[in-house]
């Protein structure tokens, strides 16, 4: 008995096991790399999201900024030594230029102030499909050009669509353009700013598309007029 175990002990693993060790070994390494390919997937859809979400709302934060703080000066007669403005046009998406208190200066001794020329607009986005790029420029000066002149940067990309909305302090109404040189809202500023921006992100149930999420924000302006109060009591014709 005992030199018969001896001798199947030495005899090794028969093809069948090796065959069946080799099938399980196999079905484990695919188990495994379809899990650590999960795992990567999952992590680049997370990174580009985040991507997509810190984008949004580094552009909302340097827009509710400039915008809460756009400033037209008191003295219209300053047409020899700058201009100041606050001019929008319903384009969808939209461009705006106008003039502001919300430069930080970044240059030690450097002839600037906190006024500067803001211009916000869209052009096509060359890292992606069907999609836009956030554009801002901004001179530290003001000039008699406050559309002119300064340094473009992109402010976001991936961007679906940028529009904006304005609260007419005198009709209690939101319009979709603004112009302080022409003659429906002559050189006054808005009282409020509804921004709307439309940013693409990818899609979680399929990597290949893209979904498109809105971010909203309403900004009170510093300087602008308040409301007229409504004259009709609540219920009242």
């Amino acid at each position: 008995m005992t030199q018969s175990l001896l001798r199947n002990a030495r005899r090794g693993f028969t093809l069948l096991e090796v065959v069946v060790a080799i099938a399980l070994l196999a079905l484990i390494g695919v188990l495994t790399f379809e899990t650590v390919a999960n795992a990567l997937d999952a992590r680049d859809w997370l990174e580009k999201d985040d991507d997509a979400n810190q984008s949004a709302r580094i552009a909302m934060d340097r827009l509710h900024r400039d915008f809460e703080l756009a400033w037209l000066t008191p003295n219209i007669q300053a047409v020899n030594t700058f201009k100041t403005i606050f001019i929008a046009k319903n384009e969808d998406p939209d461009q705006i230029w106008f003039t502001s208190l919300s430069h930080r200066r970044i240059h030690q001794n450097a002839r600037e102030s906190d006024e500067t020329e803001i211009t916000y607009w869209t052009e096509d986005d060359p890292n992606a499909d069907n999609a836009l790029v956030l554009l801002r420029r901004e001179a530290p000066r003001i000039d008699q050009e406050p559309e002119k002149d300064g340094t473009i940067l992109p402010l976001a990309y991936g961007v679906k669509t940028f529009n904006v909305r304005f609260l007419d302090p005198t009709t209690n109404e939101w319009k979709d353009e603004w112009d302080t040189t022409g003659a429906d809202t002559p050189y006054r500023l808005p009282r409020a700013v509804r921004i709307v921006l439309e940013m693409l992100a990818p899609d979680p149930d399929d990597p290949e598309r893209q979904v498109t999420r809105t971010y909203a924000s309403t900004v009170i302006m510093a300087y602008g007029p308040v409301l007229k109060r409504n004259l009709v009591p609540a219920g009242g014709s």
